[in-house]
């Protein structure tokens, strides 16, 4: 649900916190070596077109919880983000992921607005000077891009088809944080290759699936997804999804969702991994008489990646690596 306000009480709102801003901003010299830095204004382009940014973000705010991850990972100044609802397991009580909740809270990151529902209003006040949005999943706020440009400049991602790497690329270059996101990445390919030097990858293909029962489809990640791209990049041979057998109403780059009278023919893989999984989803697999001659089943090679491997930022995907090189460690 999106709160929408008048443009012209948008426009008023925002011009009054810009000049209370204005009142209590850094110092003339500090805010020219800023602007130095980099080339700008600067023209990016998106998943929804081209913006252009006149001077490097000092205040950035994300309606996609997803994609705040990375740019913490990138040090990049954020001062709010939506937040989902909260879980125990997931989140913090603020309902920011819990891979990176403590990052956040060192920052002093804020919450934007609770449970994913875009506030229009909460993002004025925040007066950003960059919006960070994404295109596909629930925190997606494509739908608002025109009302939320009103506010500030909007980068739009759709972080489906991409790795958390491509990511960092972008919103580097929208926040002139280039060398910020090539150390980040810089710094995960080095312990992926080190993991990678160390652990004993199993013979044959493997699985990474969502599975919440038999009452549900069954999540098949794709190659070319983030999920895929991780575990090979450790080593691991992804058997690709069915595209053919998707039910999802829209094609997404990350999981194919299969019904679980065919997911029994497409548990192929010798060993299968748990994306969001724990001991307990790994025990419900394994007692599910539907799956019983699946090769991975059958040997019980299933490997539960964390409650937070589903969403893959630089975090997840560093739990997800620590996970592999412990169970997987030679």
């Amino acid at each position: 649900m999106i709160r929408t306000i008048r443009r012209s009480a948008a426009f008023a709102v925002a011009g009054t916190l810009a000049l209370a801003a204005a009142g209590c901003s850094a110092p003339a010299d500090d805010a020219a070596t800023a602007a130095d830095e980099g080339s700008w204004p600067r023209t990016i382009e998106h998943e929804l077109g081209e913006t252009t940014i006149e001077a490097q973000p000092e205040n950035i705010v994300s309606t996609s919880i997803t994609l705040t991850g990375t740019l913490l990972a990138i040090d990049a100044p954020l001062t709010a983000s939506a937040a989902t609802t909260p879980d125990g397991e997931l989140t913090d009580d603020q309902g920011f992921f819990a891979q990176w909740a403590d990052v956040a809270d060192e920052r002093g990151v804020g919450v934007l607005y609770p449970g994913l529902e875009l506030d229009l209003e909460a993002v004025i006040a925040a007066a950003p000077d960059l919006i960070v949005i994404s295109t596909t999943g629930a925190d997606a706020t494509a739908e608002a891009y025109d009302q939320l440009s009103e506010i500030a400049p909007v980068v739009a991602v759709n972080y489906g088809d991409k790795s958390w790497q491509d990511v960092a690329d972008i919103l580097g270059e929208a926040t002139g944080l280039e060398d910020e996101a090539d150390a980040a990445v810089a710094s995960y390919d080095a312990e992926v290759a080190e993991v990678a030097d160390t652990i004993e990858v199993p013979e044959g293909e493997a699985n990474a699936i969502v599975y919440y029962g038999t009452e549900n489809d069954v999540a098949f990640a794709k190659l070319g997804g983030p999920h895929a791209d991780l575990l090979e990049a450790l080593g691991f041979t992804i058997a690709d999804a069915p595209d053919e057998l998707d039910t999802a109403p829209t094609e997404r780059q990350d999981f194919a969702f299969v019904s679980i009278e065919n997911a029994v023919a497409t548990l192929t893989g010798e060993t299968v991994f748990l994306v969001n999984g724990d001991d307990d989803t790994k025990a419900d697999l394994l007692d599910e008489a539907l799956f019983a001659n699946a090769p991975a089943v059958e040997s019980g090679a299933v490997h539960p990646l964390g409650a937070t491997s589903f969403r893959i930022d630089y975090y997840s995907a560093l739990d997800v690596v620590h996970t592999i090189a412990a169970d997987f460690g030679a």
